[in-house]
Parts: C-alpha cells; structure tokens; sequence
C-alpha cells in the first residue's frame, strides 16, 4: 500500500477532524516534478522531522506535544490511519489559500513559507477523507528515509472509524470546491 509522509502533528489532526485539507509542493527530492498524488488511498505514515510551534496555530500546540510523547520505538512507526482523496486543487493564489486556513492546522507564517518555496509552482491543496484504524507498527526500512512524500509500505487494513460524519465531510467538501473552484 502507498503511504503519505506527513507530520505525526498533523496526522492527529486528520485523524480527529480537526483537519480535512493537506498543502503540499513536494519534498526537496521532489523538486523537479512537484508534489502529484500517487494514490487515491494510502496510509498516512507520521513523521516527527521538522515540526515545530510556530509552523503551527496555537490552538493545536498540544498536538505536537502529544506527537512527541507519542514517538515509536526507535527503528519503528505506528500507522493507525488511511486517507482517501476526495479532491486536488492546484492553488497559487495567496488569498484562496487564506480562505483554506479553517481546513487545517498550520500558521499563517508557516503557509506563506511553504508557498514561497518555489514560488512558481503552485500549492497542491488536497481534501481527504481519513479513517482511523488500528495502529500497526511498521519497521522503518532505509528506503523510507529522506525529503520525498511517497513511500510503499507492506501496510493493509480494512476499512476504520471515519474522523467526520459524513454530512460534515460532505459540507467542509462543499465549502473547499468553493474556495478553490
């Protein structure tokens, strides 16, 4: 199964609701393609490089606290969600992408960032439905290492408890293709 290297912050964040809408551009070993989706559902496989407070707003500090109390063993990771895409955008407005600040867990600061990051590609803003599952501990093998997005694990679960109801996935969904329309 594919998995998604995202922030173990931000993982919480889509397992509990509190996130629907991840930004990306792609990791530096990505530079030259950009971030594109590999999979439609994967497994969203928490990482704890690079997290920090003011990457995110302040209302959701605890859980970064809580990520990092939560590490794995060391040569292990959990997977306790997968991810569906329900949309992608390609998004290079700064003003839309403020308008998208309610679908996620990141500062203001830390979107402009990323944004300025290669200023002439645009954002990828992709909506996704997440389920938590129960966590199954993964060996983290060499080649999961490194800035890219993507990696295969030898991961499978049935479907898990879904983080929305679906009437309120169907309205945030609504409101995103709005937005980005």
């Amino acid at each position: 199964m594919r998995a998604l290297k995202e922030w173990a912050t931000v993982v919480r964040a889509l397992e509990r609701g509190n996130q629907t809408v991840i930004l990306r551009k792609g990791g530096i070993l990505e530079t030259a393609s950009g971030f594109r989706v590999e999979a439609r559902k994967f497994a969203l496989f928490p990482t704890y490089e690079h997290q920090e407070t003011a990457s995110l707003k302040s209302q959701f500090y605890g859980y970064l606290a809580e990520a990092r109390e939560g590490m794995p063993r060391e040569g292990y990771n959990m997977v306790s969600s997968l991810a569906e895409v329900l949309d992608e955008r390609d998004v290079s407005s700064a003003s839309k992408l403020e308008d998208l600040s309610r679908f996620h867990i990141w500062s203001d600061q830390y979107v402009v960032e990323r944004m300025n990051w290669m200023p002439s590609r645009p954002m990828k803003a992709v909506f996704l439905r997440v389920e938590s599952i129960p966590a199954v501990e993964v060996k983290v093998l060499p080649e999961y290492q490194g800035c890219k997005s993507w990696i295969e694990l030898n991961v499978n679960s049935e479907a898990g408890k879904p983080a929305l109801s679906d009437a309120e996935l169907s309205a945030q969904l609504e409101d995103f293709r709005r937005i980005v329309g």
